[in-house]
């Protein structure tokens, strides 16, 4: 039975307690696993269900068969669900998670007092556990990367991020804990190439592009077009949903009866973004807001449009491809390794709402060449993007002997 361990503040009361009750936890688990069985602890940001998240459920599915997991969040959350129909162990401990925020002195001054009170602690998780390797899943968390060099525990980072355009020094102070890791999985090329730029070795970097489950039945795209979009992923200014909301409104003006859905919520924080969206949107938008499954928001879709202004991968473009549906998306990082122009997708520059829309149209007025583009885009992603693929890639870098730094 998975385990979830609360601890809600870093007082030193209940930091004590909570201590207590993660070595009695820890105690009672050992007492009903596999012995036989290694364990891999596996540090996540966030406890929701969008890209990165549903890759480290992924991960866990590759690995829960031959190891034990003790998966660490810092909240509770959709994705703990998850994690425990896959047999994981959950622990929530609230650890930093990088943010814009903290970069302000206030900011960084609240990130310095929870350094010092959290990593003790997380170094002590480790030592107790013993882990064959802790597997961090992006780059936003770098204190467990320092916690598994302290606790001499092999640390596997898994990169989600490549924010080329942020100042040189900015992404160097970013990916500096990441040059302590043993071994840096990269989620696409653009993402090695964006490590490698700001100082981490490309000897200890793999790629291992981004595996999607395929459902064994897809649902045929309609005969004849409705008009219907749809901006599947958080509502935030990187994603471009408002790029999608003005391209729709130039659709509705020249005529075209076309609805646009908005399957997503904000970071908190964020909520400004969401307000202006709502402001900004017109007849024939609509906000679902965060749904799990995405699955019939896809399917119910004739185009699904991906408007991000920087991606290091770009799942919800491969599930549109695997759901046969055909795709218009940004220009941009991963995007383009995903998807080949005129083959499988249509690629516009990234914030050009004029451009979405003629792709947009020049898809719904000649169906069959977007059904082409449709078939030959779930052929792709079937081939490169299998989630098998995924699983046995992400197993040998968490088995491989890795040398020490």
């Amino acid at each position: 039975m998975p385990i979830i361990a609360i601890c809600n503040r870093p007082s030193k009361e209940i930091w004590r307690r909570s201590d207590d009750r993660m070595k009695n936890q820890e105690n009672d688990t050992l007492g009903c696993g596999n012995f036989d069985m290694k364990r891999v602890v596996i540090a996540h940001p966030s406890p929701d269900l969008y890209g990165s998240d549903r890759m480290v459920l992924e991960s866990v599915r590759a690995v829960a068969n031959t190891h034990r997991v003790l998966f660490i969040l810092p909240a509770d959350g959709p994705l703990a669900d998850r994690l425990k129909e896959v047999g994981a162990e959950i622990m929530i401990m609230p650890t930093p998670v990088l943010r814009k925020s903290l970069l302000s002195p206030s900011g960084l001054l609240t990130l310095a007092w929870r350094t010092l009170t959290v990593l003790p602690r997380m170094v002590a998780l480790l030592r107790r556990q013993r882990p064959i390797a802790l597997y961090v899943n992006t780059i936003t968390i770098p204190l467990w990367i320092v916690a598994g060099r302290l606790a001499r525990v092999r640390v596997v980072c898994h990169a989600h991020e490549a924010e080329q355009y942020l100042p040189s020094l900015m992404r160097r102070l970013l990916t500096a804990p990441v040059r302590l890791a043993h071994h840096v999985v990269a989620n696409s090329d653009v993402c090695l190439r964006t490590l490698v730029g700001a100082g981490v070795s490309g000897d200890r970097v793999s790629v291992v592009y981004n595996g999607v489950p395929d459902h064994d039945e897809v649902k045929p795209p309609r005969e004849a077009p409705q008009g219907r979009l749809v901006v599947v992923g958080r509502l935030s200014p990187r994603k471009g949903c408002d790029v999608a909301v003005r391209a729709v409104a130039l659709l509705r003006a020249r005529g075209r009866d076309v609805t646009l859905t908005l399957v997503g919520s904000v970071f908190p924080g964020y909520e400004w973004f969401e307000e202006q969206l709502r402001d900004l949107a017109g007849d024939g938008v609509v906000f679902a807001g965060f749904q799990d499954p995405v699955t019939p928001f896809v399917d119910d879709a004739d185009i699904v449009l991906v408007p991000s202004y920087g991606e290091s991968f770009g799942n919800v473009a491969v599930e549109a491809m695997l759901a046969e549906r055909p795709v218009v998306a940004s220009d941009v990082q991963g995007l383009d390794e995903i998807i080949q122009t005129g083959r499988t997708g249509l690629l516009i520059p990234p914030g050009d709402p004029q451009a979405l829309a003629a792709a947009v149209e020049s898809l719904l007025d000649d169906w069959p060449h977007a059904l082409d583009l449709a078939r030959s885009g779930r052929n792709a992603a079937c081939e490169r993007f299998a989630i098998a693929r995924y699983h046995s890639d992400i197993v040998r870098v968490l088995s491989a002997p890795i040398a020490s730094a």
